[in-house]
């Protein structure tokens, strides 16, 4: 039996019921799909709201790996245009064969409206999250940081520093280095470093916020007795997050291995991505 609907109608030509269906269906995965690909963006969105420092661990591949589910994001939204105006045509078929209206206000909605107001909800969510990333960078004042003051093609120099200010306009910090030098001149040096080149420090009074870098994880930390922070690994497992780390540091070696030395927690942070020592 044919499925066709209103063969010799004004419309010229039969409505294919399997093809409406099936078209409907496609229109329902693609929304299925662009809900799970929202959900990805904005787990990415709550990390970076979360942990401002995330972006600086991560760099580009944050950015690389947005830029992907944004761009899946674009192409099923013009497949669900294409879908929804293959099933106008499909149902201004129908309506010419008969069939009621009310119909096709149930089955099709407006991509339009959705995509217009998804842009709008994007758009007002970035903003939101670049405030409050300032904010929290504002809130580091008199903070002890992490910080890159010096970098090269072979080696980053970072060093335990305080946060004078931070200027929400050129989005750049101004730190001071409590350690005086070791030349002559021996005073405490101030530099002007971008956001990029500070990781903030866990809270001392709240392990509880603290990452919790597991054994065998390379992390920056600041090596006992000085202001600098070099590349390690976690030797061993903590039993509680207060609990100081014990670390072996690269290029530390004494008597043909590498001594474990303890850090506390408030003073190691994730390694940066692409960190040179």
């Amino acid at each position: 039996m044919s499925s066709s609907v209103g063969g010799g109608s004004a419309g010229g030509g039969g409505v294919d019921i399997a093809s409406l269906l099936e078209k409907a269906k496609e229109l329902d995965q693609l929304k299925k799909e662009q809900e799970e690909v929202l959900v990805e963006i904005n787990k990415h969105h709550k990390k970076v709201l979360a942990t401002p420092e995330f972006v600086d661990k991560t760099g580009d591949a944050l950015f690389l790996k947005l830029r992907g589910l944004y761009a899946r994001a674009k192409e099923l939204s013009e497949s669900e245009i294409s879908a929804s105006t293959a099933l106008i045509g499909l149902l201004d078929g129908l309506l010419q064969s008969g069939t009621s209206a009310p119909q096709r206000k149930k089955i099709v909605g407006d991509p339009k409206k959705k995509r217009i107001k998804s842009d709008t909800d994007t758009a007002r969510f970035s903003a939101a999250s670049m405030r409050n990333q300032l904010d929290q960078a504002a809130n580091l004042k008199g903070e002890q940081v992490a910080a890159r003051v010096k970098s090269d093609d072979e080696k980053d120099e970072w060093f335990v520093v305080k946060v004078i200010h931070f200027d929400k306009e050129t989005k750049e910090y101004e730190v001071l280095d409590e350690e005086p030098g070791d030349d002559e001149e021996s005073i405490q040096r101030k530099y002007k470093l971008p956001m990029s080149c500070i990781i903030p420090f866990p809270k001392k009074g709240d392990p509880s916020s603290a990452p919790d870098f597991g054994q065998g994880r390379q992390v920056l930390a600041v090596y006992p007795g000085t202001t600098a922070l070099y590349r390690a690994t976690v030797a061993s497992h903590r039993k509680r997050k207060s609990d100081d780390y014990i670390l072996e540091f690269d290029d530390d070696e004494e008597d043909g291995s590498l001594p474990q030395r303890a850090v506390p927690f408030y003073r190691v942070v994730a390694l940066p991505e692409g960190h040179r020592q």
